[in-house]
């Protein structure tokens, strides 16, 4: 079976969103605020934004785009995003599209899986090929061709596709059920990472390090192949995820500008500015990399701290509330290297440090195996889609 093409144009309004600049400016913690919806309101898996975690005053709105609940937000990226519902109003900024449908037509699952499949992502791609900057932007969206089904076959075949997501869901309740191992078994080990109930000695994080740096301060010129280019979007509690979203920077530019802080396997990247300040993942990756000046590289001193260790001390809750807490009311959350240096962090004897290394390694194991069927998941879900889409179904 095959159904009548439409453009997007014809089935959504699709428009722009803008930013109020400086955006330092407008951010507020007033009560009269508006939604200000970003990227890390976005959780891992969902197809819902649903929250916002910061407002902007009420005048920025003439230089943002609003958008309501029911709308869909498409990321206009290099590397296109999937798509997000609105389950919440707002204002979004330049980074993302919206699509408003035009009528009850559109059931709006049935469109969440067909504007983030792979081979609409690809026809993006296509059309975006040789521009400089490979963004979407409303024309071209407007422009892609997707097949229309009747309102009751979009229903059927959403239905079929949440159940078939259903298991990847699963997946991912199991891959985050691992993280809660290892807290769990952080806090048994070395006890509350703040009150030090343990009585560990304290160190201030500079006397546990080699070296300290951050990332380039210029803007990259991203291209297409070259020398991988680490952003704060790929730092995940779990690991850096760079692979999932790949951004690359030249040979040239590597060497001249972003190869100062040398990452190397077992060094720790932090996050210190942004929407996911204090976040921190251990480079298992054996190749050179280029990094962004909101990330920060700690080289450690492998006899006094285990990077296992710090990542955990870094990323548990109790740290990051408590850093949080040090930046005051500070719209834009940053941390610099000095401030880095300064943290005072309890220093358990090595030998334990060793011992939960080995059961991080234990856990990273699993979450291997698990990654890979959450892969094969994809495959199998990624032909369902396509076989949908096609009317063969």
């Amino acid at each position: 079976m095959s159904w009548p093409k439409q453009a997007l144009g014809e089935i959504f309004e699709v428009a722009r969103g803008g930013s109020p600049r400086p955006i330092s400016e407008y951010v507020t913690n007033s009560a009269d605020g508006l939604n200000w919806i970003m990227i890390g309101d976005t959780q891992e898996g969902s197809k819902y934004i649903e929250s916002t975690a910061k407002k902007i005053k009420p005048e920025g709105l003439k230089k943002s785009r609003w958008v309501n609940s029911g709308d869909f937000l498409l990321t206009n990226s290099m590397s296109f995003g999937r798509p997000y519902i609105l389950r919440t109003s707002g204002c979004i900024h330049d980074g993302w599209l919206v699509l408003s449908p035009k009528s009850d037509q559109v059931f709006r699952d049935f469109f969440y899986y067909l504007l983030g499949s792979t081979a609409l992502k690809a026809e993006f791609k296509k059309r975006a090929a040789g521009a400089v900057v490979k963004n979407l932007n409303t024309k071209l969206v407007q422009s892609v061709k997707v097949p229309l089904p009747p309102l009751t076959e979009q229903k059927r075949i959403a239905k079929i596709l949440d159940a078939a997501d259903a298991l990847r869901a699963k997946r991912r309740e199991s891959l985050a059920q691992l993280d809660a191992l290892l807290q769990s078994t952080f806090l048994e080990m070395f006890g509350d990472p703040v009150a030090n109930t343990k009585g560990w000695e304290i160190s201030e994080l500079a006397d546990v390090l080699t070296k300290l740096t951050d990332g380039t301060h210029h803007s990259p010129g991203i291209v297409e192949e070259g020398v991988p280019y680490i952003t704060a979007k790929h730092v995940k509690s779990n690991g850096i995820r760079f692979f999932d979203n790949p951004w690359y920077v030249s040979e040239k530019s590597h060497r001249e500008i972003y190869s100062r802080c040398n990452p190397e396997k077992g060094d720790v990247v932090y996050i210190k500015d942004g929407a996911t300040t204090g976040l921190a993942a251990v480079n298992r990756f054996d190749f050179p990399f280029s990094m962004l000046s909101s990330l920060a590289l700690l080289k450690l001193d492998k006899t006094k701290i285990h990077e296992q260790y710090l990542c955990a001390w870094l990323n548990s809750p109790r740290t990051k509330a408590k850093l949080i807490e040090s930046m005051g009311g500070a719209a834009i959350k940053r941390l610099t290297l000095a401030k880095i240096k300064k943290f005072r962090i309890p220093i358990p004897d090595i030998e334990l440090q060793t011992r939960f290394s080995d059961i991080v390694e234990s856990v990273e194991a699993i979450r291997e195996k698990q990654n890979k069927h959450m892969c094969q998941l994809d495959d199998l879900f990624s032909v369902i889609q396509q076989k949908a889409f096609q009317g063969q179904l």
